[in-house]
């Protein structure tokens, strides 16, 4: 292992900051501190999920594709943690579920066709759909969410991007978009303190 490339200590790096963030949601979650929208959370579970899959199976490196596969472990992770304590539940809307069933739609599409490329747009498209209610409710309050877990999430994405050997869809359109998906929830989360 210490004879790894920097490139894939970077993505090393990057997976321990992102267990590291996530832990810390689940951990606030359990407290009740966290109030995760499960519309959001299981979507980003299964996007980059069906994304690694969909990576994987168009040859993508795997070094690079860890990092979207821990994208949806653990927000999998906290899908499940939001069940345990009843205090961090996060009331759905109407605009919630639009949001998902667009995230599913997009999904859904991508299972209907056999093209490995647009799968994995589609899968940074539904994830996009997903992160909407939580952009939302982290912009009207803040306090609801850990802005450390997207941080840590913004700094891990940012730490793959050296590890990209080839700048193609398969290898950098889901990084891009972890990076702007991150960026607006950070400033949502942190806009009141600014």
């Amino acid at each position: 292992m210490l004879g790894l490339p920097l490139a894939h200590w970077l993505v090393v790096l990057s997976a321990f900051i992102t267990v590291a963030g996530a832990m810390a949601y689940i951990r606030d979650t359990l407290a009740g501190a966290t109030k995760p929208n499960r519309i959001s959370w299981s979507m980003w579970a299964m996007a980059p999920l069906i994304g690694t899959g969909a990576a994987v199976s168009a040859g993508a490196d795997l070094w690079a594709t860890v990092r979207i596969f821990l994208a949806g472990f653990l927000p999998l992770l906290v899908f499940i943690a939001s069940f345990v304590n009843p205090r961090s539940y996060w009331k759905l809307t109407t605009f919630d579920l639009l949001c998902g069933v667009s995230s599913v739609m997009a999904l859904v599409f991508w299972l209907s066709i056999d093209e490995p490329r647009v799968a994995i747009l589609l899968a940074a498209i539904g994830d996009g759909f997903a992160s909407i209610p939580t952009i939302v409710k982290a912009w009207k309050y803040p306090e609801t969410e850990t802005g450390v877990t997207y941080l840590a999430s913004f700094v891990s994405a940012l730490l793959v991007l050296p590890s990209i050997p080839v700048w193609n869809v398969e290898n950098a359109s889901f990084q891009i978009y972890l990076l702007i998906a991150n960026a607006l929830l950070l400033f949502a989360i942190y806009r009141p303190r600014l």
